[in-house]
Order: C-alpha cells, then structure tokens, then sequence
C-alpha cells in the first residue's frame, strides 16, 4: 500500500500574508474571513465588499453558510490597491488598472503608461510637500527663537502681519 505524499499548506495568518510582498503563485485557498482582511488591510468590511462589487476584487469564494472567504492572492491585489490609494490614485485609475490586468500581457504597455503618470504625479506632490516642508521649519524656527539676525544673536519673535503674508 502507498503511502500518500505529505502535502506542506502555508498557513500563515492574514497579517502576514496581507504584509508580505508578493512572490511566485499565492496559494489561491479561500481560508480569510472578512473581519481577518479588515483587520490586516485597515479597510472595513463595508469598504471590501463594495472593492467587490465594483470590480476593484476578482468575486470572493463563498463559505457553505455564504461568508467571504478571502484567499492570498486577494490579499495581494488589496495591498497593492492600497499602496495605489496612497499614492492618490483615483478609484476610476484602480478600476483601469484592474481592467487591463485583466485582460493579461497585452496590456503590459497600458499598464506601464498609466503607472508612470501616476508617479510622475507623485514625484510633483513630493516637490510641493518638501516646499510646504521647507516654509514650515522655517516658521517654526522664528517661532521658536532659534532665526539668528545678521550678527548671529537669536531674532525674538514678533508677530509682524506683512512677514505672515509675505512667507505663508
């Protein structure tokens, strides 16, 4: 009689899963319950169904009572969406994105094009923040008495409405 190959599950938790960058095939087991994926993806419940329901998420497998039951590869696409949300990219994007991952290699090109604006929009925010930046530290040292006039004793700090105008 043989003996049946031991077959090795990865069962690491949501959170490790959902925080892990991915890399080759995810295992595609519908194992994550709702509640798991809000808690490792911030998002709420109401949130992952309506990624759904848009079509932001692939349609979830269903438990036998109907429940949501995420698997990995959800769990990547939902990382990735959030990073894309942190960069300000629009949902109406996401949904291009998707779209066009969808429909496999021949979108590669698409794909690439709608990133690269999507940096590039990144890159001019980070230019107008280190700007925002650079005026803040700037107020906050005159605030802060630690200006120093031309012969290098500290400025006081006065409230003078022209400087306000002139530096906001």
């Amino acid at each position: 009689m043989a003996t049946p190959a031991r077959v090795e599950i990865d069962l690491r938790s949501c959170s490790e899963v959902f925080n892990r960058a991915p890399g080759g095939d995810p295992d595609r087991t519908p194992r994550h319950t709702i509640s798991e994926v809000a808690a490792a993806s911030g998002l709420t419940a109401h949130t992952l169904r309506w990624y759904e329901r848009i079509g932001l998420l692939d349609p979830v497998d269903r438990a036998a009572g109907g429940q949501r039951r995420y698997c990995d590869g959800d769990l990547y696409r939902l990382a990735f969406l959030g990073r894309l949300r942190l960069t300000g990219m629009s949902v109406a994007d996401m949904l291009k994105y998707v779209d066009m991952a969808r429909e496999g290699e021949r979108t590669y090109e698409g794909r690439r094009l709608l990133l690269e604006a999507q940096r590039e929009e990144v890159r001019q925010r980070i230019v107008d923040l280190q700007a925002t930046l650079a005026v803040l530290d700037y107020k906050i040292d005159i605030y802060a008495g630690k200006a120093a006039d031309t012969a290098g004793a500290p400025v006081r700090c006065q409230y003078n409405r022209v400087e306000e105008e002139q530096s906001a």
